[in-house]
């Protein structure tokens, strides 16, 4: 009786299930985001979970997103001025930008808490060009100034604690041909002790030693990289976002940097207008599409499949 029981008990559960339909798969994860009317973005960074953030040429601040569900809101308030390279600083939940060019030879770089959008700090560099991109590591903050040859430098202190506005400093570059009037020194990262800058006007990779400032270009086996925007790591695979030329391309890292090997192109899940910077979220490349020249208020973030 008692296992005849459970038999019929298993049978009107099966048959409850049934009639309830197939159960709902997840939904997949949208292949753009769409960002504000008239946001210009430029950079782009991963934050926690499955969020983004993306910056405002237009300075409109810094907007937050999930990439899972595609929506997003203003993290950041407006404050006053444009928003070129953007990068979060998980170890103390901050997030860092660099503040381009406001046409003036002053450049700025600020820092807002990733959890509530408040502004934390901010750092002056004088003389300055376009303060493009930057990274975080352990020690400090580098950023690159596509118009300089040097990097502009926030060293942190213990436990990444803030330094005061006026301990900054610059690292002169040697080793990369820095073209007036050009864009230069543009996307960077950090890597095995050593920090990776692209060359967009002449299209090289560069090793850097963040404490000389000695670059060695990195071999690509005759991989032209020219409009090098943004870079993104993830092991030991670099992405390159080639603005003008709208492609990601992925290269696989030597160990000692020296050189770097092609393993293609990425392929873009929906359209591409520009693309400049990327962030690795959530097994896929999120990728901004700046738009440069085009007269429009629409903007979005294109996802590609990630290639290992």
């Amino acid at each position: 009786m008692i296992r005849r029981s459970l038999s019929l008990l298993a049978v009107a559960a099966l048959t409850m299930l049934l009639a309830a339909g197939p159960v709902a798969a997840a939904a997949p994860f949208p292949t753009r985001l769409n960002l504000p009317a008239g946001w210009m973005p430029e950079g782009i960074t991963a934050g926690p979970g499955t969020t983004v953030y993306v910056g405002s040429l237009a300075g409109m601040g810094i907007w937050a997103a999930d990439v899972r569900t595609g929506q997003g809101h203003v993290l950041v308030q407006p404050w006053g001025g444009p928003a070129a390279g953007v990068e979060y600083d998980a170890a103390a939940n901050r997030i860092w930008v660099a503040g381009a060019s406001d046409g003036t030879a002053t450049g700025t770089v600020r820092v807002f808490d990733a959890a509530t959008g408040d502004p934390l700090q901010t750092y002056t560099f004088t003389p300055s060009g376009f303060l493009n991109d930057l990274v975080v590591t352990d020690s400090a903050v580098y950023v690159t100034d596509s118009n300089n040859a040097w990097l502009d430098v926030i060293p942190l202190g213990d436990d990444g604690a803030l330094p005061d506005p006026g301990d900054v400093t610059t690292l002169p570059l040697t080793g990369i041909t820095f073209e007036p009037g050009q864009f230069n020194a543009n996307g960077i990262v950090a890597t095995r002790g050593w920090l990776i800058v692209v060359d967009s006007f002449t299209g090289g990779l560069f090793r850097v030693d963040p404490a000389t400032g000695d670059a060695t270009e990195i071999s690509t086996g005759g991989v032209s990289v020219t409009n090098g925007d943004g870079l993104e790591l993830l092991g030991s695979t670099l992405y390159v976002v080639r603005n003008a030329d709208q492609i990601v391309e992925a290269f696989r890292l030597a160990g000692g940097l020296s050189s770097a090997t092609w393993l293609g192109n990425l392929d873009p899940l929906d359209a591409l207008s520009v693309t400049t910077t990327a962030a690795v979220q959530a097994g896929s490349v999120w990728v901004v599409n700046a738009r440069f020249g085009v007269a429009t208020t629409e903007y979005w973030v294109t996802r590609f499949t990630l290639r290992p």
